[in-house]
């Protein structure tokens, strides 16, 4: 062979090494998510790529969705499914990754600031246009008059967190008189027109099929869907006694150290709490602790007294206990209201 004919097959060795690493640089995650996530991070993941190549020398990063329920999410992960990380509605659905799958350690929401949750948000009302049956608090959605649509709280955090705002409420308004709550509570459920699995479907429910005068749902749920169906002209109301909703993340160490992902499932997480991300997230009605760019955006996050799941039902455990569990609050409310 010539040196000509050496050269030549060397550079197209060399070309084909460089194809093959370039084909190994590319990372590859997977995002476990609640139902009404999906806009939020087709918005946060396209930065993230970019900044994550630029920092680790070009390496292509998909970042990979998944969604429905968050307590079904949850489930298909311990039937196997290979998140890298969850971005959850709910406490317990990440809890029960270590619970029952042993994939993250107990101390999970301490690796993370704000108990491991980078935004939150509240319950609100989606209402038709002009207010028609003039809803402004919890207490009118027990009236015999209002039909309303929120997700089943037995597969949906969403609805969880829905039925535990509505409950805490009528609990203060009656003075703690927990009889009071449950004939409140039994005309709340018994209102409600049709259970979805999710928060999407309720959504569909509300918006396409036209059921229901009240769409309960995440504030940032519900100020995207009067944005996105704008001629509708719906409202959207915000209680002034409400329930702090966190929104837990986490990496699952057993699947990112089979996976080879960890670097980047961290460093994708720890994205959610940068200047950049935090905007983009109120950009869709999320709440975040940045008190500065709270305080620059007082006309979209309307006050409201927020209350913890651990200062009225003594935490998610016992809450699920307590209410979500077969034969529980909540069955037994939705037994009453059938009688």
């Amino acid at each position: 062979m010539s040196v000509k004919s050496l050269k030549t097959s060397g550079r197209a060795l060399a070309v084909s090494l460089l194809l093959l690493a370039g084909q190994a640089q590319a990372t590859e995650l997977l995002n476990s998510s609640y139902d009404v996530s999906r806009e939020l991070f087709a918005a946060l993941n396209p930065p993230f790529a970019k900044q994550w190549a630029s920092e680790n020398n070009g390496d292509r990063l998909t970042i990979k969705q998944s969604h429905a329920g968050s307590s079904k999410q949850a489930l298909a992960i311990l039937q196997g499914l290979k998140a890298d990380v969850v971005t959850y509605n709910q406490v317990t659905d990440v809890q029960i990754l270590h619970d029952r799958g042993r994939l993250l350690p107990a101390d999970w929401q301490s690796r993370l600031a704000n108990h491991s949750s980078p935004f939150y948000s509240t319950m609100a009302f989606l209402v038709r246009k002009g207010n028609p049956k003039n809803i402004h608090s919890w207490q009118d959605l027990g009236r015999s008059d209002v039909k309303l649509i929120f997700p089943n709280p037995k597969t949906s955090g969403n609805a969880r967190y829905t039925y535990l705002a509505a409950w805490g409420a009528a609990w203060k308004a009656d003075g703690g008189d927990k009889a009071k709550t449950e004939q409140f509570m039994t005309r709340f459920l018994k209102n409600v027109e049709v259970f979805d699995t999710g928060g999407r479907g309720a959504t569909t429910s509300f918006v396409e099929r036209g059921l229901g005068d009240v769409l309960i749902s995440f504030e940032s749920e519900v100020n995207n869907i009067r944005n996105q169906y704008p001629d509708q002209q719906f409202e959207v109301v915000v209680p002034k006694v409400n329930i702090l909703a966190e929104f837990p993340v986490a990496w699952l160490d057993k699947n990112v150290k089979a996976r080879g992902t960890e670097k980047a499932a961290k460093a994708y997480l720890n994205y959610l709490y940068s200047p950049p991300a935090q905007k983009i997230i109120t950009d869709f009605y999320y709440r975040v602790n940045n008190p500065q760019l709270m305080g620059q955006l007082k006309d979209r996050f309307p006050e409201t007294e927020l209350f913890r799941v651990e200062d009225l039902f003594g935490g998610w455990s016992e809450a699920m206990k307590t209410h979500f569990a077969s034969g529980g609050e909540l069955d037994q409310l939705l037994a009453a209201g059938r009688n």
